[in-house]
């Protein structure tokens, strides 16, 4: 942990600077560090020595945070993880999305954080899962259920008239 008490991570070339850098005052558990601003010549090293040159930095790296997940398929990676345990977060289903992956970071850091161990290597991956948009027709039905009435019942007591709407109302499902 750094000596102001937050996490310090380094990020990728995956994530983008000016979503991180506009929110970097609302993200309290953590400072987030592109390896290029940390030193240019770690862009272009293989990950394993990123990870090493980390471990060996003056200041006191937390891990890395990258949307390249097949550095989990490598085993000099995961050996050189082990041994400067470090932490390494994925953003593993984000594909080559970075707002998506930056989104993914954001929601689950906070926890990462208060999870970090120095004296252990960790690894965090991170997932979604895209789902089809739901019926509210769904959440009226099991809330009706839930207080043993008929959801046609509900509807028409909740319903707004279409005068109200504009003419835009639908009928019960």
């Amino acid at each position: 942990m750094s000596s102001s008490g937050r996490r310090l991570f380094a990020l990728d070339q995956g994530f983008p600077q000016n979503i991180l850098e506009a929110l970097r005052a609302s993200v309290r558990e953590a400072e987030l560090v592109w390896i290029g601003k940390i030193d240019p010549a770690l862009s272009t090293v293989e990950d394993w020595e990123l990870l090493l040159r980390l471990s060996r930095h003056d200041r006191p790296w937390d891990g890395l945070i990258t949307t390249d997940d097949s550095m989990l398929n490598l085993p000099k990676e995961m050996v050189v993880l082990h041994q400067t345990r470090l932490t390494l977060v994925v953003t593993e289903s984000a594909g080559h999305d970075p707002v998506t992956a930056t989104g993914l970071l954001l929601a689950h850091l906070p926890h990462i954080c208060k999870e970090t161990d120095r004296t252990k290597a960790q690894v965090w991956c991170l997932r979604t899962h895209r789902k089809p948009a739901e019926d509210p027709w769904v959440y009226l039905n099991s809330w009706a259920k839930r207080n043993r009435e008929n959801p046609n019942n509900v509807y028409q007591r909740y319903r707004l008239r279409d005068e109200e709407l504009g003419g835009q109302g639908q009928k019960p499902g």
